[in-house]
């Protein structure tokens, strides 16, 4: 049976919360409000969606001055040889993410992974507005803005074994539906609340590791 990999990005492929540092460098506005509908998406009492919403109401920023920021972050140094790795041993591989794909494309096709697919939520820029779309969303998912649980159900239907790698709670809709999970951080921490079967994520070379076997 093929194994699709799916990746969350910031915080995963990216050693680095991209997204969340674009908001810490240019979000405007009432950073009070800000926090309080941070806390209550963590509290699971808003959705993913509503928050990026939120979120993009705050940004002031061109495209160009985004990117620009942007780049300034690089990918796992380790991940451009799995993912090469994963491709020559015929496994599809796909990063998902709750970010925004002008990033994520753009910091993987400076790592020479232009071929990796990205799915991931979209900004319209309008001047320095942020307009968010979501052409993942699941409207059976009220907590996401790109639900993950989604992509992995899509890859089982095609008749793949799919191993989800993520770190945060927005990986949870993913991390509940796939045959393996290896996690970092809060989603480490969920999974063994939720006694969802999980493995340490330590870094690429130990996916490497997994792959080889």
């Amino acid at each position: 049976m093929t194994t699709s990999w799916l990746l969350d990005f910031d915080g995963t492929v990216s050693p680095t919360d991209v997204g969340a540092a674009l908001i810490g460098r240019f979000a405007r506005g009432d950073e009070a409000a800000a926090a309080e509908a941070l806390e209550r998406w963590k509290r699971g009492a808003l959705g993913h969606r509503q928050l990026t919403e939120h979120e993009c109401r705050r940004m002031v920023a061109t495209r160009d001055q985004a990117l620009a920021f942007a780049r300034g972050f690089e990918v796992d140094p380790e991940f451009a040889a799995f993912a090469r790795a994963a491709l020559a041993h015929g496994d599809p591989i796909q990063v998902v993410s709750e970010g925004f794909d002008f990033y994520i494309a753009d910091l993987l096709a400076r790592g020479g992974l232009s071929q990796v697919p990205v799915a991931a939520n979209r900004v319209r820029f309008e001047g320095r507005a942020w307009i968010p779309e979501f052409p993942h969303h699941d409207p059976a998912c009220a907590r996401c803005g790109n639900c993950k649980g989604r992509h992995v159900r899509l890859e089982q239907t095609r008749g793949r074994r799919v191993i989800f790698v993520g770190d945060g709670l927005s990986d949870r809709c993913g991390a509940s539906a796939a045959d393996r999970v290896f996690a970092r951080g809060e989603l480490l921490d969920w999974c063994r609340r939720e006694r969802i079967p999980v493995e340490p994520f330590t870094g690429f070379a130990g996916l490497s590791a997994a792959l080889a076997a």
